[in-house]
């Protein structure tokens, strides 16, 4: 919606992913650290196999193995990140460019940001969604919101650190008029700072 209506955006997930790709020093140092059982044949990563040996709890190791997976990444993401935001400053100073991602707070990245947007909704529609998403059954579903979420910070410690938030659970009307709102907010914020 954001994008609909000038933003420009960059994803974060995608970041990653393009960083896990053979030959990337991320991908080199995942792979080092989480063996070669993560690996497809032809040697890209398994995402779901590497989510499962980061999420994996045992009487051996009863934590997960995530945060691990996270100071890897995470830092390269950000990165990326500032570089693109940087090169699009250049290109546009008026420019409202977005970063997509989950684990902004998470990755101690909240400093490299003008504003924070946080979507939220229902923790039912979470399940919901993903298993429309992904196509898989409602427990499948439960289980891997219940994984993830795990993995980030309460709703409401990003909703205080947030300075907008969106309210995903009710109609695609009620979440586009308040998009609509935040982008002229940020609009009007970025004419100011560029006319002063």
């Amino acid at each position: 919606m954001f994008v609909e209506l000038g933003a420009r955006l960059i994803q974060a997930d995608a970041i990653a992913h393009q960083l896990m790709q053979p030959g990337q020093a991320v991908y080199e140092e995942v792979v080092r650290h989480f063996g070669r059982g993560i690996l497809n044949s032809d040697k890209s990563i398994d995402r779901a196999r590497l989510a499962e040996a980061a999420f994996k709890t045992s009487e051996e190791n009863p934590k997960s193995r995530i945060q691990e997976l996270n100071r890897i990444v995470h830092p390269a993401v950000v990165r990326k990140q500032d570089e693109w935001m940087e090169e699009l400053g250049h290109r546009d100073p008026q420019a409202i460019a977005i970063v997509e991602a989950a684990l902004i707070l998470e990755a101690g990245a909240a400093q490299h940001f003008d504003r924070l947007i946080v979507v939220t909704c229902r923790p039912e529609q979470r399940i919901e969604r993903w298993a429309q998403s992904k196509k898989v059954s409602l427990d499948a579903a439960r289980r891997e919101v219940t994984r993830r979420m795990a993995a980030q910070l309460p709703d409401e410690n990003k909703t205080k650190a947030a300075n907008y938030v969106i309210d995903n659970s009710g109609s695609l009307e009620a979440t586009r008029k308040q998009v609509n709102e935040i982008y002229a907010a940020l609009k009007h914020a970025v004419d100011t700072a560029c006319s002063g």
